[in-house]
């Protein structure tokens, strides 16, 4: 089974800079990319796909992070680390994100090759 990153963010120039900045993966390691415009859409996805990792915006239409994240793990889909990428950076947003089940939250504007390390650390790659 080969490796998967979901990212679902709702502004597109978001996706498309998280999308280049995790290439990488891509192309030397074989990961696939899905992406998603909204929560829902994200959800399903996640659900079809099962992405060991997920990259979700916390504001978005149709339904926030916090939701996506607690109905990813109420569906019992534990393996699946949702990083959570926000504006908000207060430390009550933080805890608000690992209380609905994410597995790390990231303040926006983000460090790309943060993003990579990061990345690649959950992934198990070199």
């Amino acid at each position: 089974m080969g490796l998967k990153v979901a990212i679902i963010d709702d502004e597109i120039h978001i996706r498309s800079l998280l999308e280049q900045t995790l290439e990488e993966l891509e192309e030397e390691f074989g990961v696939e990319m899905f992406l998603a415009a909204n929560g829902r859409e994200g959800l399903e996805l996640i659900v079809r796909e099962a992405p060991q990792l997920v990259f979700c915006d916390v504001m978005m239409p149709e339904m926030n992070g916090y939701d996506v994240c607690r109905s990813v793990r109420e569906q019992g889909l534990d393996t699946i680390k949702i990083i959570l990428l926000t504006a908000k950076g207060q430390e009550i947003d933080r805890q608000q994100g690992l209380d609905a089940g994410a597995f790390d939250y990231v303040t926006k504007p983000f460090d790309p090759d943060d993003l990579i390390q990061r990345a690649k650390e959950i992934l198990g790659l070199k």
